[in-house]
Parts: C-alpha cells; structure tokens; sequence
C-alpha cells in the first residue's frame, strides 16, 4: 500500500472523498487504517440494536459502493490505495461482525481478528492485494480480511474457545 502525500483540506470538501478517508478517520498520522476500523465500532454497535437484516442491508450498501467510493478517493487523491483511503477498512469490519455473536468480547477479538488479517496479509489477500487493482482491488484485501477474521470467530464460537481466550 502506498503512504500519499498529505491531503489538502480542499479534497475534504469532496463528500465523496470524505466517505473514502472514514470521514477524517484515515488522516491519523499514526496507524490510519486502524483509526478507519475503529470509527466501525460505533456504527457496528447501533446496528446491532435492529434486525439483522439492516445490518446485511447496511454491509451490502458499503459493498456495493465501496470500490466507487475508493477509486474515486484515490483518483482524486493521485494515489493508489493511499492510506488515508479507510472505507475498506470500515467494509472489512462490517463482514468480520456479520454473523459474528453480539457482545463486547466478540467485537474486540474480531477487531484485533480483522486487523491481523489486513496487516499481515496471508495468502490469499497478498495476492490479491498485488494483482488486483481500482476501487475493486483497494476493497478485496479488506473483505477477504473480513471472511478470514469471521470464520476465526466463528470457529472460536463452535468449539467453545472464548473460555480458553478469557
């Protein structure tokens, strides 16, 4: 991922761009793309207050305009996956807590899941992260991210290992 140059306040007025940087979220000078995941926290915690079916409506709509919105950051920014852009990040997180349990616990874990996964980046998502490319490519490292940090706390819930991890 590229570093970018610093982002001029008027590229902040773009409401698009603005979406793309997790609404400022991605402008931390330290660790942006856990900053971009932290601002999720909120929004995971209020959607789990209704239906499921909100929550899969809201994640499907960030899904769907992830890529638009990311490749549009990064053309406005003149830089591929800069790392102010965090709304895969925020994707990232929505479809690690998809069908995750509700609680503290869970979301903590699937955070630090979610940011291993996206940090480290194990087989298949490095690939992925070096061939694939645009709003597509800045997105599919994080969702893919996502699915591998779901299916950890899925497996963790299975078999019972939250008592093993607390």
């Amino acid at each position: 991922m590229s570093k970018g140059s610093p982002v001029s306040p008027s590229e902040l007025k773009d409401p698009v761009v603005l979406l793309g940087l997790g609404l400022g979220s991605g402008l931390s000078p330290v660790a942006p793309g856990t900053m971009g995941t932290l601002i999720t926290v909120p929004l995971i915690l209020f959607l789990q207050q209704y239906p499921f079916l909100v929550y899969v409506a809201v994640t499907a709509f960030v899904l769907i305009s992830g890529p638009w919105i990311c490749g549009y950051s990064a053309r406005k920014l003149g830089v591929h996956d800069h790392s102010a852009i965090v709304y895969d990040e925020v994707a990232g997180l929505l479809v690690t807590m998809l069908l995750a349990p509700v609680g503290w616990f869970w979301l903590v874990l699937g955070f630090l899941l979610f940011r291993f996964f996206d940090i480290i980046k194990p087989w298949p998502i490095s690939f992925l992260d070096r061939q694939v490319h645009g709003g597509v490519g800045i997105m599919l490292d994080d969702v893919i991210a996502g699915i591998f940090s779901l299916c950890c706390l899925l497996v963790i819930q299975y078999f019972g290992l939250q008592d093993v991890i607390l």
